[in-house]
């Protein structure tokens, strides 16, 4: 089984990351989401998928910062492994990819938010060794 982790650079990369991505944020257009990533990628967001037998399973967006409360650190916009694909360890080698990703690049640490409702997802994390570190507060505008 051929498994390989890219970051996707091409419109055809990106476009690849919807059927994943999309379970993760259903509300994302599949005709505007080349558009939005390309958007989002002026400022800083990227896109890496891993691909088993020329399909994306799992993706990640991410983005580095720097911030005077943290330094230089990667921040994951979103992180999602194909419902159908879930148990493999596909999650686990992406984000590996992302923690040694973010070593290369100088960062501190990586950190992430979370919905409360996504309990599995916390699950992993944990297992992951990531600790719960803040609460994330917002309102809607």
């Amino acid at each position: 089984m051929l498994v390989s982790i890219q970051l996707a650079e091409s419109d055809f990369q990106i476009l690849g990351c919807f059927p994943v991505i999309s379970q993760l944020r259903p509300q994302i257009i599949q005709s505007k989401f080349v558009e939005q990533v390309r958007y989002q990628m002026k400022e800083g967001y990227q896109l890496v998928f891993l691909e088993v037998e020329k399909e994306a399973v799992a993706i990640a967006g991410f983005r580095i910062y720097n911030c005077l409360s943290s330094g230089r650190f990667l921040y994951i916009d979103d992180l999602v492994v194909d419902e159908f694909k879930r148990s493999h360890g596909y999650g686990q080698q992406l984000f590996q990819w992302l923690i040694e990703y973010a070593r290369n690049h100088e960062c501190k640490h990586l950190s992430l938010d979370s919905g409360v409702q996504r309990f599995a997802a916390h699950r992993f994390y944990l297992i992951q060794r990531m600790s719960i570190t803040s609460h994330h507060f917002s309102i809607e505008l």
